[in-house]
């Protein structure tokens, strides 16, 4: 899948419904817009590495009127149970639990 794709964005904005209504202290908004989309990296698949990836940034606008940076990674075949493609994503200001190493550095 692209960058743009709407099954993507669709699955971010909703994942990140999810963070916030689960993670403590974060802010109630939610993702508006989508601006800037674009792929900063494609790593295809090889017989060394078995899944595709492709890295992805927007800055996204967020219910409160603040715009922030995102990055997101799209794995080929990593849905549930191998079906459909994983979408891991992070939210400058929004990695409360450095998941992805502050400042969403491992997404980048």
């Amino acid at each position: 899948r692209e960058c743009d794709d709407k099954a993507v964005l669709s699955r971010i904005v909703s994942k990140f419904r999810h963070q916030l209504r689960h993670v403590p202290h974060l802010p109630d908004v939610e993702i508006v817009d989508f601006r800037k989309i674009h792929e900063h990296r494609y790593l295809p698949y090889r017989d060394d590495r078995p899944i595709a990836r492709r890295y992805c940034g927007a800055k996204v606008e967020l219910s409160d009127g603040r715009k922030r940076h995102m990055w997101y990674l799209i794995e080929d075949r990593m849905g549930f149970a191998g079906v459909g493609d994983g979408v891991e994503f992070c939210v400058s200001g929004f990695d409360r639990w450095y998941v992805y190493n502050g400042r969403c550095r491992v997404l980048r």
